[in-house]
């Protein structure tokens, strides 16, 4: 089944490890067959890695961008998924974590990599939360 990526002007992805960039107006890209790929909002870089969900999600987008670098980088996201899941108590977010191992278990690590996102989304999530009551505290 074909891929079809909608790109914005100048938009970059990563195609099977290349960095490659659209040109300066929209464009599409069919990929006939199965290939990693990865829109520039999902890539990760090092220097990110700053919180307990990203330390999860980037050894899995290591894997799913060169699945011969998995073995590598397993024990890396096994140890940190299991610090993720000592630290929270939410049962969405637990079956999230349980998704992402079963993924990575399976190689599918493009699922994986969507039930990370959702781990980086709810911390995210938590963060605004924390800031707002911050900043109301502030205010007064």
């Amino acid at each position: 089944m074909p891929l079809k990526l909608s790109l914005k002007p100048g938009e970059k992805f990563v195609l099977n490890g290349a960095v490659v960039q659209n040109g300066d107006r929209r464009g599409v890209l069919i990929l006939q067959n199965k290939a990693s790929v990865l829109r520039e909002k999902d890539i990760m870089q090092p220097e990110e890695v700053n919180t307990p969900a990203r330390r999860v999600y980037f050894p899995v987008m290591m894997m799913y961008l060169d699945e011969s670098a998995a073995p590598k980088v397993y024990d890396e996201f096994a140890m940190r998924l299991t610090e993720f899941m000592g630290a929270t108590r939410n049962p969405e977010v637990l079956a999230d974590c349980v998704a992402a191992s079963r993924h990575v278990m399976s190689r599918e690590y493009y699922k994986a990599l969507m039930a990370a996102r959702k781990l980086v989304d709810y911390e995210e999530g938590l963060a605004n939360v924390a800031s707002g009551v911050q900043d109301r505290s502030d205010a007064g």
